[in-house]
């Protein structure tokens, strides 16, 4: 049979035609979020921005010795898996420089901050950790 493909579209051709579809719809498309402003900032934004103080730890001066990223990782997994904090509390930044750690966020509650300290001073000690965890209620 000799009769001509018009309409018809092999699957190389299918395929050819979905990727320069795709390519033209990602040119075209929103931008990404990336790109964009942000609509919106967190409500706790402000605890995780690094302290006016010269002198405050921040997350990117976790000391690399191994003393020290231990510590952290047993404070970080005593608090992970106390099912009984939020997110917020789960997600304080544990700084530890020569066996002195730091907390820093925002928590919900007193109980909370009070859990999340309770935890590092038990691998720590009550002279080597620095709360400087804030409570910040709904509302």
């Amino acid at each position: 049979m000799t009769g001509s493909y018009v309409g018809k579209i092999s699957w190389p051709g299918w395929m050819a035609r979905d990727l320069v579809l795709i390519a033209v719809l990602g040119a075209l498309g929103p931008a990404s979020p990336s790109s964009r402003p942000s609509e919106q900032s967190p409500k706790n934004a402000q605890a995780s921005y690094p302290s006016k103080s010269p002198a405050a730890a921040s997350a990117d001066q976790q000391a690399q010795s191994t003393k020290d990223r231990e510590l952290a990782r047993k404070i970080r997994r005593a608090v992970v898996t106390d099912k009984s904090l939020s997110i917020r509390a789960h997600n304080i930044k544990i700084i530890a420089k020569n066996g002195t750690v730091t907390l820093r966020g925002a928590v919900r509650s007193d109980q909370q901050k009070n859990a999340v300290t309770a935890k590092a001073i038990e691998f720590a000690g009550a002279n080597n950790v620095k709360d400087e965890i804030s409570v910040k209620r709904k509302g």
